[in-house]
């Protein structure tokens, strides 16, 4: 698929040197063939001798010189960053947009030319290998496009196409999500702990309780609900424990708290 294709990293940050690795530890694209482009000269100097990549500082150049474009520079540079690539795009280069909060017209209007343009949310798992993404196409994009995201993007992780008008709903799942089920190992932690478990023991039990869970959820081909009956019995622990969460209305804190993450992605993205 990616045969004799280039491609060129715009911001080698966090999530764009790990897209890097990934692609090139999957060997979806050799590492000559990849181009990280960030304004730090010591962080360019990181991924040229940890990944053997080539690095610049001239966002333009790498444009030219690379077949698929992925955007992954601050929500804040991206109007700095498009202006300054425009006048090196053409309808054969396919950009793939990271960044945040920013929909896939805004990218193509500031770019002009028609270009080929997916919307993507990953999510800060990626740097497990776990990654959660969702891929959207613009009003340009050919057939096959979304095929050349999802390849790169299962590299560290699941990837799945969505209708861009659901973007605000995956942002508030899968994209803030990581932290919604951190919070819920730290407070497992702090549970242990009042119990009389050392620290560092009730964190290791906490994070593979939750580790364990989604992955029989992954594999066990059972609903949640289906597994958790599973592992009640009537009157002991597990029940006791259920009782106060649906009590404290654990499902609708949940809930709520998604649904005012994706109004708070609309009024980012300034949707009303």
């Amino acid at each position: 698929m990616f045969t004799g294709k280039t491609v060129a990293i715009i911001g080698g940050g966090k999530m764009g040197s790990i897209l890097a690795r990934g692609m090139i530890d999957r060997k979806i694209f050799p590492a000559k063939n990849v181009i990280v482009t960030d304004i730090d000269p010591a962080r360019l100097n990181d991924l040229r001798s940890s990944l053997k990549v080539q690095v610049s500082a001239d966002n333009k150049q790498a444009v030219k010189d690379a077949d698929i474009v992925i955007l992954a520079v601050k929500p804040q540079n991206i109007q700095e960053t498009l202006k300054g690539i425009r006048s090196a795009v053409n309808p054969s280069k396919l950009f793939i947009s990271i960044v945040a909060g920013v929909p896939s017209d805004v990218i193509e209007k500031t770019l002009s030319k028609r270009p080929r343009v997916l919307r993507v949310m990953p999510n800060v798992n990626a740097m497990a290998g776990e990654g959660a993404a969702a891929v959207a196409s613009g009003h340009f994009t050919k057939k096959d496009d979304v095929q050349y995201a999802l390849a790169i993007l299962n590299a560290v992780g699941l990837a799945v196409e969505v209708d861009e008008k659901l973007m605000d709903a995956v942002t508030a799942l899968s994209g803030s999500g990581p932290a919604y089920c951190f919070v819920i190992i730290e407070s497992l932690t702090d549970a242990g702990v009042h119990l009389g478990l050392a620290r560092d023991l009730a964190e290791k039990l906490a994070i593979q309780t939750v580790l364990g869970s989604a992955r029989l959820c992954l594999e066990g081909r059972q609903h949640p609900a289906q597994l958790k009956n599973m592992v009640t019995s009537p009157g002991g622990t597990t029940a006791a424990g259920l009782k106060v969460l649906e009590e404290r209305n654990i499902r609708a804190t949940l809930m709520a708290a998604v649904e005012a993450a994706a109004k708070r992605s609309q009024e980012l993205a300034g949707v009303k």
